[in-house]
């Protein structure tokens, strides 16, 4: 019981990050029908920008500086950074190809996401870099289960971040017209919506999460590389699927499931499978429900 207490725990924060990144798959989705596969890669830009940004204020806080200050300087300036790229990403790679057709786009996504693998290797050099350790870690013993204030600090802000993003869905203004736009965005417009003010909006706040998974993320794997985000955006995109694309629940709880999943798989199995588990799954729910768990199967006329 112990070990899979601890699995269990490893698994959630593990999905937490999943859950952020997918979150930003599904966004998009909802809002546009387009699969931006250049998110796995502004995931890897926001750990970068916490990377250079930790060293800034090492030089300007010397060895006094650090903890959850620091901690929360680096998450602001990372998501802030991130966001711009995301709506820069939408402007100029998305926006003129918005109308035309699905093969189009899907070509253009993968050049963008190609396009800052290979930039990012020429800028920050191809050799892994090493996030400083922003927080000590400290172990914790209970009933036998060993997490760290690390894996605690990552649940805490994976679900504040979740839950910010239902509110404001949910309450205000401007989430309420992001759902009409992802409903009806020739409604929408016609109801007085700025469509290209929400759709850049959705890029910004689904890349800031994404920024957000890239400096969590490496507080427990402080190494960091210009294709750390190939696979991270891969399985975020498969947890978006499993818990059913444009489901903003759904993403959540495909980013969990899918984090569990492998954790369980490489405690009881072998780590070898770690990897090979998302794709399992991805035909696996396709087969069976491809709408996703949460999701709702559409009718398209013709």
């Amino acid at each position: 019981m112990t070990v899979f207490l601890q699995q269990l725990l490893n698994g959630l924060s593990l999905g937490s990050i999943y859950a952020l990144v997918a979150l930003g798959y599904t966004m998009v989705y909802g809002v546009l029908r387009l699969i931006n596969f250049a998110h796995g890669d502004v995931y890897m830009l926001g750990a970068f920008a916490g990377y250079y940004t930790s060293r800034l204020l090492h030089g300007h806080l010397g060895a006094a500086g650090g903890g959850l200050v620091e901690a929360g300087i680096i998450l602001m300036v990372s998501m802030v950074a991130c966001a711009g790229v995301g709506m820069l990403i939408e402007r100029l790679a998305y926006r003129p190809v918005r109308r035309a057709s699905r093969l189009t786009i899907l070509i253009v996504a993968i050049g963008v996401s190609l396009l800052i693998e290979n930039v990012a290797q020429m800028v920050f050099g191809a050799e892994p870099k090493f996030f400083p350790q922003i927080i000590p870690e400290k172990r914790f013993d209970w009933a036998g289960v060993v997490f760290t204030n690390q894996q605690i600090l990552v649940l805490a802000t994976a679900v504040v971040l979740m839950i910010g993003l239902t509110l404001f869905i949910r309450r205000t203004r401007t989430g309420k017209a992001m759902r009409a736009v992802a409903h009806n965005p020739d409604a929408a417009r016609l109801m007085g919506v700025n469509v290209n003010f929400i759709i850049s909006l959705t890029f910004a706040i689904g890349s800031a999460l994404a920024a957000a998974g890239g400096i969590l993320v490496s507080l427990n794997q402080p190494g960091i590389d210009p294709l750390m985000g190939l696979m991270t955006g891969i399985k975020a995109f498969v947890a978006a699927v499993l818990g059913g694309i444009g489901s903003i629940p759904g993403a959540v709880l495909g980013g969990l499931l899918l984090g569990m999943a492998e954790t369980f798989v490489a405690g009881y199995g072998s780590s070898t499978y770690r990897d090979a588990i998302a794709f399992l799954i991805l035909i696996v729910i396709l087969l069976l429900k491809p709408a996703g768990l949460l999701g709702k199967g559409q009718v398209e006329k013709v």
